[in-house]
């Protein structure tokens, strides 16, 4: 076991707030922020995080706040778990921090929608951090924090860091592997949500097991075209920040991505499934992000178009399914 470290974790979302109990439980001195103060001070009389992580106590050791300068003071191990499309605003705060001294590792699962950045990318360009790791992969918070066994990545293009984060992470139940390839592990992490959206809506159309299997396959291809085109490496996409994350957020019923895109097959619209829900579906921004992507850069990816066509341009899923089996047969 490592030392015991001051860790602070921005963002008290089921995940962060999963991180915070898992690394206090080996033997961390742990601070959770979170950016409203009503609610931190429930949580700390209910000593639960009842909207985003239900039924797990979170101990007294750790601490809550809403200060976010006063979370900074002098952590040696920044975890970053804000949603994507919150993190720049959070960061520029957050700048005068200690990230030049402090190991930073990432736990967040997007794109930056304004610069079409990966998370560990965009935390470098703003504020300056030296030391940065992302940790990824299949790890449902809900399953994560009930001691469910769950293996995930931690990924930095210096091996030594990533050694280093898996051995303050690592523990019985969560087992940890190391990767050298930053881009493709973030970029899957990221990508798999928008598959996940396009299987929620086949489960939402009443489909079976046969489109959902189809739908992860090539997804799962469309994600290594685009990966590959921007430096990452192929295999990634077959391990853990892959396929082993694309299973899990195609399948689980408790992912929040695919939950949203079985609503939209339902016949809600985007606006009313994002107004009935507690938690952030990434895979919405991130649609928008990897289709750009996917212009930028050339790649075809037809799954991916037909998800921000079904959010953004109004085509109902049902239509969207038609013109991908309509498509010109090719070979696999």
């Amino acid at each position: 076991m490592t030392r015991s470290l001051r860790v602070t974790v921005l963002g008290d979302g089921g995940w962060g707030t999963c991180l915070a109990v898992l690394l206090n439980a080996q033997g961390h001195r742990v601070t959770l922020w979170g950016a409203f103060p009503e609610y931190i001070a429930e949580m700390r009389t209910t000593r639960q995080n009842r909207k985003f992580l239900p039924g797990i106590e979170i101990p007294a050791s750790v601490e809550l706040t809403s200060e976010l300068a006063g979370s900074l003071k002098d952590p040696e191990l920044l975890v970053v778990a804000v949603p994507s499309q919150y993190l720049k605003g959070v960061l520029e705060k957050a700048a005068a921090g200690p990230w030049g001294r402090a190991l930073v590792v990432s736990v967040v699962k997007g794109i930056d929608p304004g610069t079409l950045q990966r998370m560990s990318e965009l935390i470098r360009g703003t504020v300056p951090a030296r030391r940065i790791c992302v940790l990824s992969g299949p790890s449902i918070s809900y399953e994560v924090a009930r001691g469910v066994p769950t293996t995930v990545l931690a990924a930095s293009e210096e091996e030594a860091l990533a050694r280093e984060v898996q051995e303050i992470f690592s523990s019985e139940r969560f087992r940890v592997y190391t990767s050298t390839d930053c881009v493709g592990v973030e970029l899957g992490g990221a990508l798999k949500n928008v598959i996940a959206i396009a299987c929620g809506a086949a489960d939402g159309l009443g489909f079976g097991t046969n489109t959902k299997a189809a739908l992860a396959t090539r997804g799962l291809a469309e994600m290594a075209r685009l990966g590959t085109a921007m430096g990452a490496k192929q295999p990634t996409f077959f391990g853990l920040s892959g396929l082993g994350d694309l299973i899990t957020t195609c399948f689980s019923p408790h992912s929040r991505n695919r939950t949203l895109g079985e609503r939209l097959g339902k016949g809600s619209s985007l606006a009313e499934t994002l107004k009935g829900m507690e938690q952030v579906a990434e895979g919405v921004t991130t649609a928008q992000s990897a289709y750009r992507l996917s212009q930028r850069h050339k790649v075809e990816m037809p799954i991916t178009q037909a998800v921000y066509q079904v959010l953004y341009e109004g085509k109902s899923p049902a239509q969207t399914v038609q013109e991908l089996m309509l498509r010109e047969p090719k070979p696999e």
